[in-house]
């Protein structure tokens, strides 16, 4: 019997639930995945706080990577043919926490062999957020940016993508964290108090666009002071805001054609295969431990992606 977390009705980690479940056979479109390893995000426990009595149990999880155990008729997936006993990474998908799981197949991507599991399974969330951020601010060749919360797991990924297009970053982490900003090419800022005129310091031509990882007041305050066009800030964590101030918000969701969510996916696992784009894990759990392993993720301070393993 497969077993996967569950939150039983809206609220906090007191709601969820592991429980046995039976794994339905692949349908056309679909594949089986044994899981090896699950990604953990914040988006993860958020997700499930909300809803009405109607969309619960809730099923927990949003990528994997794993071995194929079983395949639909006729089915592909999103790199192309597939097989059992084939290595895989799947995102954007429901139920990952979880000893196997079935996903379309179209959500399904050949892992490559560089990559351990929980590094795959780790990638696309994070990864496919951070470059819709740089997508939807337009980030060009030679231009410095504003990253708020550049040490976290959207903030790392940003780096390493604005590396990718010859940008220049500029990035706010703790004292502790700026360590992992510099590792990746960024120049950290330590926020707190005049964080607007230490980022005008190390940036005095001025930064073209801010990228809003964390969502705090400060973090959105500066963004604003210092980036004329509203059109050129986007936040991840300041919905609210956004919607009241006229700068941008997004959710990861990719808002544009599925070809286009499917190429940015693709050309990210590529990147990772190449060791171009790194997934830094910094701690294993047991599946089985997953409100302690969300505990540490929710705090802020995991220092890089946290993984959980059946």
């Amino acid at each position: 019997m497969a077993k996967h977390w569950v939150a039983t009705r809206p609220g906090g980690l007191d709601v969820f639930s592991f429980e046995d479940h039976d794994v339905p056979a692949p349908g056309a479109g679909e594949v089986t995945i044994e899981v090896r390893a699950a990604g953990m995000n914040p988006a993860d426990a958020k997700h499930v706080a909300r809803g009405g009595p109607e969309d619960f149990p809730r099923p927990i999880g949003y990528e994997v990577a794993g071995v194929v155990t079983a395949v639909g008729p006729d089915t592909e997936i999103a790199s192309g043919p597939v097989a059992t006993g084939d290595e895989v990474l799947a995102f954007r998908i429901s139920g990952g926490w979880a000893t196997a799981v079935t996903v379309p197949a179209g959500d399904v991507f050949a892992k490559p062999a560089s990559l351990s599991f929980g590094e795959a399974a780790n990638l696309l969330l994070a990864g496919s957020t951070a470059a819709e951020m740089l997508h939807v601010t337009g980030v060009r060749e030679g231009e410095t940016v504003l990253v708020h919360g550049a040490s976290g797991a959207v903030g790392v990924s940003v780096l390493q993508q604005a590396a990718m297009l010859e940008a220049t970053v500029v990035g706010t982490a703790s004292e502790r964290s700026s360590g992992m900003v510099r590792r990746f090419g960024g120049t950290p800022v330590a926020y707190g108090d005049g964080l607007e005129q230490r980022v005008r310091d190390f940036a005095p031509d001025g930064v073209a666009a801010a990228l809003d990882c964390v969502g705090t007041d400060e973090a959105v305050d500066v963004s604003l002071a210092l980036v004329a066009d509203r059109e050129r800030v986007v936040t991840i964590a300041a919905a609210d805001r956004a919607r009241r101030e006229g700068f941008r918000a997004i959710a990861g969701a990719m808002p544009a054609s599925q070809a286009f969510r499917d190429a940015v996916r693709a050309d990210l696992v590529r990147l990772a295969g190449e060791g171009r784009l790194v997934v830094p894990v910094a701690r294993t759990f047991p599946l089985g431990d997953a409100v302690e392993a969300t505990e540490l993720l929710m705090s802020g301070h995991p220092g890089g992606k946290l993984v959980l393993e059946p």
